[in-house]
């Protein structure tokens, strides 16, 4: 199964695609897609659409996971995150997904075995299970981590434990 992992944001959305056969993951891409800060927020939230829109044809998932958002000490930029993050679900639905939605915390506990983990310690242990994978930044490898949380539920809902 191919699963595509979304990191939302404005600026930036990381994504990351994995294989998953049986408890086997592997990486297939990764990478950030961007928006023009100089463009009115109705034109990036137009042209992140676009991208992810691109992005589902060019490796066509069979699943799709998201991060939920969090809440920021600034209200204006928690929004813009939500409005991304609703293009984001847009898209993926649109494509006939049905996306998995999770909590960094739990995409922490998933990957690094701890909730509180730091971004570093998410991102080693994205490298260790992904084997010779570069990782195109820091939101490109919170994609990743969320792709791989999604695969371990997806699996634990097959056998029965989830």
């Amino acid at each position: 199964m191919i699963i595509l992992g979304l990191d939302p944001g404005l600026g930036t959305t990381g994504w990351g695609v994995i294989r998953a056969e049986g408890n086997r993951l592997s990486h297939l891409a990764n990478g950030r897609l961007k928006t023009d800060t100089a463009e009115p927020l109705a034109r990036r939230l137009a042209d992140l659409d676009t991208m992810l829109a691109a992005l589902i044809a060019d490796h066509a998932p069979q699943a799709a996971a998201v991060e939920e958002v969090f809440v920021n000490a600034n209200p204006q930029s928690t929004l813009k995150l939500g409005q991304a993050r609703g293009v984001v679900l847009l898209a993926v639905a649109r494509a006939g997904i049905e996306p998995g939605e999770y909590a960094a915390r739990l995409v922490k506990k998933a990957v690094v075995g701890v909730g509180n983990a730091d971004k570093a310690q998410v991102h080693a242990m994205v490298a260790r299970l992904l084997p010779g994978v570069k990782i195109a930044g820091a939101d490109a490898a919170d994609a990743l981590a969320v792709a791989i949380t999604h695969a371990h539920h997806l699996a634990s809902r097959r056998a029965g434990i989830g």
